[in-house]
Order: structure tokens, then C-alpha cells, then sequence
């Protein structure tokens, strides 16, 4: 049977009036909507529109702050700092990203950390932004415990993800966007909705022992990718979105499903890079495709049909479900379609064909 098919701009429509339904205003409904049904495009359901019913139910809960706009608290040279004021996380992303551009116009580079924010969905989100304005981005991201330092058995650190995003020309852009820990928290919780295992490795239960099932890896630990250098790796961003940006970190940054009384307080590090103080950025895309066409050319090893750049998965899969519609899965879909009915909006437009 095929898949059931969305139109994505139309998930976007229907996901903003959710939010605006919920008391969000329309431009950051629109924001928030939009950083969701831009992970589902990409493939990554564990980031998108499977989120937007724990959204809804924190802000019905108060537990996420609409009153406050994301406020600039200092800046001095190429660096600022933003509180996000508890309100939604692509909302204070989006703040913090428009600053960090603004900075890299100024000065060549922009750093901006960012304190008490919220779960702001695929770092690739705002990669994808700033590529788009001729800068590269570094994002960072810390998160709720869930992964044990190497040697532990009990979560300490967050999955605290990593993505850069360098453009090109006509090849397709480096777009990394990674989770420290071997898979993010979100694929296993969507893997124990939909009563899936989970693969070996990802995860230790919480007697430390090796685990394929989702539910005992949820009250174990997440493994660090590559052992201690992933460990190191994810300690670093903690670090420096918690302790330098001035927001929760380790333990005491907040659970988005199992907390109800206090804020995530998230913190995260935007990182911007303007190519023109380096390169005309005619030239710099060009040197950009020649360096991946220069991969690609590397003889493969037998079986691999390609070479593929970080994000080039993702990016030809958003083209195609442009064209020919997101795939949801059915749970998630069901999950959707209720919910627009408790909020009496009009789930069946988003369909194609419905």
C-alpha cells in the first residue's frame, strides 16, 4: 500500500493554526511550524511534527512562556548574549540566528549564546538559513539528560547536538547535523511509540547492559558516539551552552516530556561566519563544488553505487517530498488528525488528494 502523502506547505499552514489556536501569535506560529515540517522534509521524524503535540500540551501547561519575546541582554563587539525568556525554542533560535547574522555582516563573525530556551527542534533548520544568506553556521545545542559520561551507567549529559552548514555552488551544501550521543533520544522514543526495537548499541539499560528495547534504553542511558571522543565532544557543547550562556546544564537542564513545573532553561551557541570577508563568495562556491566533486571522484569500495556529503541524504529528500508529499507515519498522522479535531482545525487539507 502506498504511503499517505501532505502537502508541506499545507502542514505548515495547519501545524501554525494549531499554535495560533494554543494562543501563539501568528509569526512565531509560522516559525515553530515551519522548523518542524522542515525535519519532517528532511526525513527526521523524531524532530518534526511528532513534536508539536508535547509543544502544545507545555504551553497548555504554562510551562512555556508566551508573554516574553526573546530579549537581548548584552553585546559587545561580534558577540551577544540572548534570553530567550522561556518561549518557544524556534522562537528564540530564530531570534538568536538573526543576531548572529547581523553580527557576521558587522564584524566578520558573529557568536551568539543563548539561556533559558526550550527544545528548538533540527539545529539543520537554522543551517539551512544562514546558508542561505552566504554565511556558514555553527549551532549548538544542549539537552536533558539522557547519556552517561563513558564508564557510567546513569544519563548526565544530553544527546546535545552539533550542525554546521558551509554553502556551494551547484553541488549540494555540507550540511552536518549530528547528535553526540550514537542516535538522538527522539528516534527511540518514536521507535518505543510505535513498538519498534531499537538497534544494539544505541543503548544501555539501567543495569548498564546492552538493550533493543526502546522502553528500557528510555530508562537507561544513550551511548556517546564513537566512545569517549563522543563523550568529550558532547561534555564540550554542554559547556559551552550551559555554563558559558548561562543556561542549565547537565541534570539540571529540564525533561521536555516528564517535567510540568519548571522551565527547560535549554542553552544554545550560534556560531556565524561571513565567506565574504574571506573569499568572494562566487569563488568560494566554486572552490566549494570542485572540493566535492574531488570526493565523490574517490574510487569506492565495491557495492557503493556513490559517495555522499553530510546532509546530501536529507537534502535530496526534501526535494522529492517537495514535489510528491510528506510521508508521515501512520501514527504519528492519527496523532495529528485528533488533535486538529480537539482544536477544531481542518486536518484533511493537508492531504494530497483528500
Amino acid at each position: 500500500m502506498n504511503p499517505i502523502r501532505y502537502d508541506w506547505k499545507r502542514l505548515e499552514e495547519v501545524a501554525a493554526e494549531l499554535f495560533t489556536r494554543a494562543g501563539v501569535n501568528r509569526t512565531h506560529a509560522q516559525t515553530v511550524a515551519q522548523s518542524l515540517v522542515h525535519a519532517d522534509l528532511r526525513g527526521i521524524e523524531s524532530h518534526g511534527l511528532s513534536r508539536l503535540p508535547i509543544y502544545l500540551k507545555r504551553i497548555e501547561a504554562g510551562v512555556i512562556g508566551l508573554a516574553q519575546e526573546p530579549e537581548l541582554v548584552q553585546q559587545d563587539g561580534a558577540t551577544a548574549l540572548i534570553d530567550g525568556n522561556n518561549h518557544l525554542g524556534a522562537v528564540v533560535g530564530g531570534a538568536a540566528l538573526e543576531k548572529a547574522v547581523a553580527l557576521a555582516r558587522q564584524a566578520g563573525v558573529g557568536l551568539v549564546g543563548v539561556r533559558h530556551s526550550n527544545h528548538f527542534g533540527s539545529c539543520s533548520f537554522y543551517a539551512e538559513r544562514a546558508m542561505e544568506q552566504g554565511l556558514i553556521l555553527l549551532v549548538l545545542s544542549n539537552a536533558p539528560e539522557s547519556m552517561a559520561p563513558t564508564g557510567g551507567i546513569r544519563p548526565f549529559l544530553g544527546t546535545n547536538p552539533i550542525a554546521i552548514g558551509i554553502p556551494a555552488g551547484e553541488e549540494t551544501p555540507f550540511l552536518l547535523d549530528m547528535a553526540t550521543s550514537v542516535a538522538a533520544r527522539g528516534k527511540i522514543a518514536l521507535a518505543a511509540k510505535q513498538g519498534e526495537p531499537i538497534p544494539e548499541g544505541w543503548a544501555i539499560d539501567q543495569d548498564g547492559h546492552a538493550t533493543s528495547d526502546p522502553q528500557r534504553a528510555l530508562l537507561g542511558s544513550l551511548l556517546p558516539i564513537g566512545g569517549a571522543k563522543g563523550y568529550g565532544l558532547a561534555m564540550f557543547v554542554d559547556i559551552l551552552c550551559g555554563l558559558l550562556a548561562g543556561a542549565a546544564s547537565g541534570p539540571a537542564v529540564q525533561s521536555l516530556y516528564d517535567n510540568w513545573t519548571k522551565p527547560q532553561n535549554i542553552g544554545h551557541v550560534f556560531l556565524t561566519i561571513d565567506i565574504e570577508r574571506f573569499w568572494p563568495m562566487a569563488v568560494f562556491q566554486k572552490r566549494m563544488d570542485e572540493y566535492i566533486r574531488e570526493i565523490k571522484s574517490v574510487p569506492k569500495k565495491t557495492g557503493v553505487a556513490e559517495i555522499l556529503i553530510p546532509g546530501e541524504i536529507e537534502s535530496r529528500r526534501m526535494r522529492e517530498q517537495q514535489v510528491n508529499g510528506v510521508s508521515l507515519s501512520p501514527g504519528i498522522a492519527h496523532e495529528l488528525e485528533q488533535l486538529c479535531a480537539a482544536y477544531e482545525v481542518d486536518w484533511s487539507r493537508a492531504r494530497i488528494g483528500g
